[in-house]
């Protein structure tokens, strides 16, 4: 199987586009990234990752997200390849440089392949248990929003399992994170942003019904679990109903990188 076989049209936006532009196209096509272009040029890669970044730096507080351009915000972890490159090699690639991969023709953008891709090829072996990240960062419902914006860019993670008493009650993504920071950025004037933010926590944006697999729930299962809810990641629980552990898709190239 060649890339071509699974590659997907990319959601494109413009180097000069504003960040809310940007996040509303991804919203609207569910993506987690978009190719950003000036003219026919790559210019690099808009992530959720780049948007909870540039939307919670203090530098540049008092503008809202509707005077912020993606150019800012781009980053270069993509290779390029042409269509015939075998999906194994692929894998491989989107592993290792944890990116995504862009398949050119003649110096032109026919696709692109990320892990939702990857997923959906269903060439797994193993179990969740045995892929999963044990040591998982994880914030309460009483965190300050920007403490755990700080957390997955530090820790560089998309996403964090919310625990109260040891129990899993919710979860809270790059993308709830960023909406959050956009509504303050675009309602809350600069000199007050600062004291305001300060009052949001954990509780007023995390996601209350979290699914969950288990330890013995197979890669394939998870994978189509995740592509089904278009989901980056899921609590992992062992039998016992107690989380143990958390799994992402990145988690699984991994476990077909294997």
């Amino acid at each position: 199987m060649e890339v071509k076989d699974i590659m997907t049209e990319p959601p494109t936006i413009s180097k000069s586009d504003t960040l809310s532009h940007a996040l509303d196209i991804m919203e609207k096509k569910e993506m987690r990234r978009a190719l950003v272009k000036q003219g026919d040029k790559i210019v690099g890669i808009l992530t959720m990752r780049n948007l909870t970044r540039e939307l919670g730096t203090r530098k540049k507080g008092n503008m809202p997200a509707s005077s912020l351009h993606v150019a800012t915000a781009v980053s270069d972890n993509f290779v390029k390849v042409f269509p015939d490159v075998k999906v194994k090699d692929a894998v491989t690639l989107i592993d290792k440089n944890q990116g995504v991969i862009i398949v050119c023709k003649d110096e032109k953008v026919v696709g692109w392949v990320t892990p939702t891709e990857l997923l959906s090829t269903d060439n797994f072996n193993g179990f969740a248990g045995e892929f999963m990240q044990k040591e998982t960062v994880i914030a309460s419902p009483g965190d300050r929003v920007s403490h755990i914006r700080r957390l997955m860019l530090d820790k560089n993670v998309g996403r964090i399992p919310i625990t109260e008493n040891g129990k899993l009650v919710g979860i809270v993504t790059e993308k709830d994170v960023v909406k959050a920071m956009r509504a303050f950025r675009d309602i809350v004037s600069g000199n007050q942003q600062e004291a305001r933010i300060k009052n949001l926590i954990v509780a007023d944006i995390m996601k209350r019904s979290v699914m969950t697999v288990n330890t013995n729930t197979s890669l394939s299962d998870v994978a189509k679990m995740m592509l089904a809810e278009n989901i980056g990641g899921l609590p992992v629980l062992n039998l016992e109903g107690e989380f143990v552990g958390f799994i992402t898709r990145r988690n699984l190239v991994h476990a077909m990188a294997q």
